[in-house]
């Protein structure tokens, strides 16, 4: 399914199924709500795909993903009241097997159930918004559009790279005024997701690194106390990023529908 080309009249529905007609930036002396606008640089022309089926199947998923955090985030804070029944240097082979290795378990197979399907369908959302943004604004780019999936697979860069074509896909997805003068949406909710996801995601590192190594009772309290922050952590980072995607798919429906400039 693709956006129609916004240089006609809005169509009835969002995201009709036109013919590939590309994607026209309005050159100078075309009437519009603001009246002529200089010369715009020239577009390369391509087929806009509508991320809304996506975004929808993303929110399902990313809501899972937040509630099976929030379960494993609790099953830890049980696991901190069974252990805190046992000498500090007990060593992790004498401990009983009980609930808490049940729960823990159990919030494992949760997540590899839920946190996979959402990561690929993510990638997937990400590239196509990076795409359709591309259309609609080649020039607010530093980075071709495959790096929309490789950049998640760097060390280290993958805390940052994906972050700046984020940044730029929703500059690209953001309508000019009414006049062609360039506009910058509130990027706020953008930023505080990648925040808490990237915090998150070093917690979660650490605490999968200190829980690996640890032995005695101690040393899995203080692993455990981190793998609840990663959780919980992981889980607003869901929140804010149903919120992320919903909000960068409406933006790029308006701008496929009523075209580059905003109505006065």
């Amino acid at each position: 399914m693709s956006f129609s080309a916004p240089g006609s009249p809005p169509p009835p529905q969002p995201f009709p199924q036109p013919g590939p007609a590309p994607y026209q930036v309005p050159q100078q002396g075309y009437a519009h709500p603001g009246g002529p606008v200089p010369m715009a640089p020239p577009v390369p022309q391509g087929e806009l795909r509508s991320p809304q089926g996506l975004a929808t199947a993303l929110t399902w998923l990313l809501g899972a993903a937040a509630g099976v955090h929030l379960f494993s985030a609790v099953a830890g804070v049980y696991e901190q009241s069974w252990m805190q029944g046992f000498a500090g240097s007990t060593h992790f082979d004498d401990l009983e097997v009980g609930l808490s290795a049940g729960l823990t378990i159990l919030a494992g197979l949760l997540q590899v159930l839920t946190v996979l399907p959402t990561i690929v369908v993510f990638i997937i959302w990400f590239h196509r918004v990076r795409s359709n943004g591309g259309i609609f604004r080649p020039d607010a780019f530093t980075l071709g559009r495959g790096w929309a999936i490789g950049a998640w697979f760097i060390p280290v860069a993958h805390l940052f790279m994906p972050y700046q074509i984020a940044r730029q896909t929703w500059r690209a997805s953001t309508q000019r005024g009414p006049d062609g003068a360039d506009r910058t949406a509130p990027a706020g909710l953008l930023t505080s997701w990648w925040v808490v996801w990237a915090l998150s995601a070093i917690v979660g590192r650490v605490f999968s690194r200190i829980y690996m190594g640890a032995e005695t009772v101690d040393e899995l309290l203080a692993a455990g106390k981190l793998g609840i922050v990663s959780d919980l952590a992981t889980m607003i980072a869901g929140v804010l990023a149903v919120l992320f995607v919903r909000r960068l798919t409406a933006m790029q429906n308006t701008m496929a529908t009523e075209g580059p400039y905003a109505r006065a």
